[in-house]
């Protein structure tokens, strides 16, 4: 994080309001026309309804957003970093099974990310519709609007592969205008009005839900605006806890002056209007033929904001998932040297095509709407739990509170999961997509579970001998000078028994001086610290990499720069011992080792283990090599295939037999 986002300042409060607030500061856009829609099914719209409305969405802000996210969530920061792995990396030692709500919560997350964009920019140029000289070309659905949305989704996936640099500087700005501008609109709308200001009580609220043909029903409507309040906490770590606490008053404060301006102007219109496919966000703009084309262009803008934070976070969340083992490993590119900033091709370009085919199978916002909220609602109830364990066990809150609070989250978001669920139908077109995403990742958690379960470690001290003799064993050709491989020991005097069996057995590798290399994931963010341990001096050094989990390991580059520590330091020759070349002190050619698994046909497991396992080397076969995945050079890298064998076939009724002679046939 930036030294100055860690404090309040009106530069820190500029940058929170273009990355953190884009997704639910472009609400207003769909919130209140969603529920309009919904009420107008069952009866007419009236002053009860929409009093009802903006008390439930008042009390949603408060109680979902500003008290759990806001005040509590932001609370779990992890050396200032947020997100659903951010909250896990701080909770995981307190229960195994805690993986489980992270990799749900993870994989909802994910999905959210192909139709925010969608809805997001369809709902801003379906605004054209409203301009009076445009109305009959700019019809919502038509295959213009869908066109222009398309292909704005198509250039802001295109160009996220140089980075948000230079473009970035202006989100803060662009932001700004909007909250204004939204607040101003409905300023102007509530002035004529004042008596919106009693919904704020949530007698109004209740009324709805209990009196209402459907009123439960509607919070699946209602809870579309707080749908941008987990992203909230995942960008935590781009603004600071403080930045993002105090811009939220002004941000709330303008959402809702603006929901208040809308339900002012639908209290103003006839009680049997039709409001399908009105958007009363427009129509509270004055002066539709100057300000509307305006209007439509910054909530373009906006809308591209809010879904480019979103990107970025997928970016991120998929990058840490990666560093702690719940995703296969994915080329990972920089495009800028800021800090954090990253681009994966896979995953845009999966973002990519999920958001062009929502936009074409639903065509307009309203259709959207109907289909939004499901996978939130689950990424909510699993931060909900994992909270739970930090809460509890982390900042040693009392029992009575933390149950006081559990029961109230879980109250509303249970509550907003099951109206959600109704949607299920409307939005099958996701659940292949969310099924995929949290498949992927428990198979990918459980198969190492698994696999680590089966590495046998011997004592490194023992094997002392065996190497220095074989590394003075001149019968032997030299494999390399400096032979290199990875260990997941975490004890420096052990090494897996595979690794003394690829130096010694599979074609004696004789070397100088062998190394072994162990990466450490902290739970911490950014930690980039090393340290080395000479076990037999100059014959076999082990080096120890302690990296957070969203540093990527390029383990070449780290490891020159160890070397070239350590040669600074005297600690190490590493001049070339051949005769011929060390005279002209030539440097020492350096080998990578890489042990690669594949599931030997030589195992009985139970059907569960057979199923997870075959996934898991399935889906390796479409994951980034080990050597790319770790920044090694192919040129100084040789991948060793070896079997996995979880449980060897044994009682083999194989019988012997003695051979038939046969008589000589006279």
């Amino acid at each position: 994080m930036n030294p100055h986002l860690k404090k309040v300042t009106a530069a820190g409060l500029l940058i929170t309001l273009g990355i953190i607030f884009g997704d639910i500061g472009t609400s207003p856009l769909y919130v209140f026309q969603t529920l309009l829609t919904e009420g107008a099914k069952d009866s007419t719209i009236n002053e009860a309804f929409v009093l009802g409305c903006i008390s439930c969405i008042f009390w949603t802000l408060t109680l979902q957003t500003t008290f759990k996210y806001i005040f509590i969530t932001l609370q779990a920061d992890n050396k200032g970093e947020g997100g659903i792995f951010s909250l896990y990396a701080l909770v995981r030692r307190y229960g195994k099974w805690l993986a489980i709500p992270a990799i749900i919560g993870a994989g909802t997350l994910l999905a959210d990310g192909i139709i925010t964009p969608p809805i997001s920019v369809t709902s801003a140029i379906e605004g054209l519709s409203n301009v009076p000289s445009l109305a009959s070309k700019f019809v919502p659905g038509n295959t213009l609007i869908i066109g222009i949305v398309i292909g704005i989704i198509l250039l802001l996936f295109f160009f996220q592969q140089f980075g948000t640099k230079v473009v970035g500087s202006a989100f803060g700005p662009v932001m700004l205008m909007w909250f204004l501008m939204i607040g101003l609109l409905g300023s102007l709308q509530l002035a004529h009005n004042l008596s919106i200001l009693k919904a704020l009580s949530p007698y109004y609220g209740a009324k709805l839900l209990i009196e209402h043909p459907h009123g439960f029903w509607l919070l699946g409507a209602v809870f579309l605006c707080t749908t941008g309040a987990e992203a909230l906490y995942s960008d935590l770590g781009h603004c600071g806890r403080k930045n993002i606490q105090m811009s939220w008053i002004f941000v709330k404060i303008t959402l809702l002056l603006n929901y208040m301006g809308q339900a002012a102007w639908v209290l103003t219109q006839p009680a049997n209007t039709n409001y399908s496919g009105i958007n009363p966000f427009y129509q509270i703009v004055p002066n539709p033929h100057l300000l509307m084309i305006p209007c439509v262009a910054l909530a373009t803008l906006a809308t591209i904001i809010a879904s480019q934070a979103l990107i970025s976070g997928s970016f991120t969340l998929i990058s840490e998932a990666v560093s702690m083992n719940f995703w296969p490993r994915i080329t990972i590119k920089y495009p800028s040297n800021v800090r954090g900033q990253i681009y994966i091709p896979s995953i845009n370009w999966l973002l990519c095509f999920g958001c062009v085919a929502v936009t074409l199978y639903f065509q307009t916002s309203e259709h959207m709407t109907a289909a939004y909220g499901f996978s939130i609602t689950i990424a909510m109830l699993m931060t909900t739990i994992l909270m739970y364990y930090f809460m509890r066990y982390v900042k040693h809150w009392p029992i009575w509170l933390v149950t006081i609070i559990l029961c109230v989250f879980l109250c509303v978001e249970f509550s907003f999961f099951i109206t959600n669920a109704a949607k299920l139908l409307k939005r099958i077109f996701f659940v292949f997509f969310e099924i995929g995403l949290i498949f992927t990742m428990y198979v990918w958690f459980r198969a190492r579970k698994i696999n680590n379960r089966f590495l046998h470690f011997i004592d490194l001290k023992d094997q002392i001998p065996m190497l220095n003799a074989l590394s003075a064993d001149e019968t032997i050709p030299k494999y390399s000078s400096q032979l290199i491989y990875l260990t997941k020991a975490n004890n420096s005097r052990q090494i897996e028994e595979k690794v003394i069996y690829s130096i010694m057995s599979r074609s004696p590798k004789r070397a100088d001086t062998y190394w072994f290399i162990h990466i450490d994931t902290t739970d911490e963010p950014y930690t980039m610290e090393y340290s080395v341990d000479q076990v037999e001096h100059g014959k076999i050094i082990r080096v120890d990499f302690r990296l957070g989990f969203r540093i990527q390991p390029r383990v070449n580059v780290l490891f020159r720069k160890v070397v070239e520590d350590m040669v600074a330091r005297g600690e190490l020759d590493i001049t070339s011992k051949y005769e011929s070349l060390k005279q002209f002190k030539v440097v020492s050619d350096f080998r990578f080792v890489i042990l690669e698994k594949f599931l030997s046909y030589n195992n009985l497991f139970s059907i569960s283990e057979s199923f997870i396992l075959n996934s898991y080397f399935s889906i390796k076969k479409l994951a980034q090599s080990e050597a790319k995945a770790f920044g090694l050079d192919t040129s100084e890298t040789y991948v060793e295939k070896i079997p996995l064998v979880v449980k060897p076939v044994s009682n083999i009724l194989l019988k012997r037999v003695d051979p038939v002679t046969l008589e000589p046939v006279h």
